[in-house]
């Protein structure tokens, strides 16, 4: 069995960030299946939490309902993460919450970078922010992201030739990052404090010799 945290940073209802991030969901569950493993998920609104990640921000302490939140996602094997874009780059909101996630959390975590945007010109959030972002956490980073602009939900002219160029990526993705979950295998919970207890022992071990 897969546990699989879905972050969702929409920020308004209904919200294409999140419908991005149910597809993604939904793609990734099939593949796994089809592969003989299944997967639980579990989503997580960031605008539900909003407050709360800013008290953490302000006070340097996670409310209850945070710590619930770090919690499962420390347990978790792989993360989906989905953010609007603005001016380039992620919310302020998503990257509040991932900032205010205790360290450690993500390592060794396979994750899938997603975003939606008004148009295209966006699409580089993915490689110049959110990449960069989950690597500096020591997540280990799907090779392909899926970015969706507006039109890519098939409004406006050509937007059925545009879903369906979506549909395409979102399988492309699902693809890969299946890949990457099975081969990384059941994720172990990574404790740096036992790890740095253990360093330090064995460094005053070895100065005691």
């Amino acid at each position: 069995m897969t546990t699989l945290m879905v972050v969702s940073g929409g920020l308004r209802e209904p919200s294409s960030t999140r419908l991005l991030a149910d597809r993604i969901t939904g793609a990734v569950t099939d593949r796994l299946s089809r592969e003989g493993t299944e997967a639980t998920t579990s989503v997580v609104d960031l605008r539900r939490f909003g407050r709360s990640i800013m008290d953490a921000m302000l006070t340097g302490f996670a409310g209850a309902e945070l710590e619930e939140i770090f919690e499962a996602l420390a347990r978790a094997d792989g993360l989906i993460a989905v953010t609007p874009a603005f001016n380039a780059s992620f919310s302020g909101l998503f990257k509040s919450f991932f900032d205010v996630l205790p360290e450690e959390t993500l390592s060794d975590m396979p994750v899938l970078i997603a975003a939606t945007g008004g148009t295209e010109r966006h699409s580089l959030v993915l490689e110049h922010a959110l990449r960069p972002m989950f690597s500096y956490l020591h997540a280990v980073v799907s090779p392909t992201g899926v970015y969706a602009a507006t039109a890519d939900f098939g409004t406006g002219d050509g937007g059925g030739e545009a879903a369906a160029g979506l549909s395409e990526r979102i399988g492309k993705a699902a693809a890969d990052y299946t890949r990457l979950l099975l081969s990384c295998g059941p994720r172990t919970r990574r404790d740096a404090f036992a790890e740095e207890l253990s360093q330090m022992q064995r460094l005053l071990g070895n100065a005691g010799g």
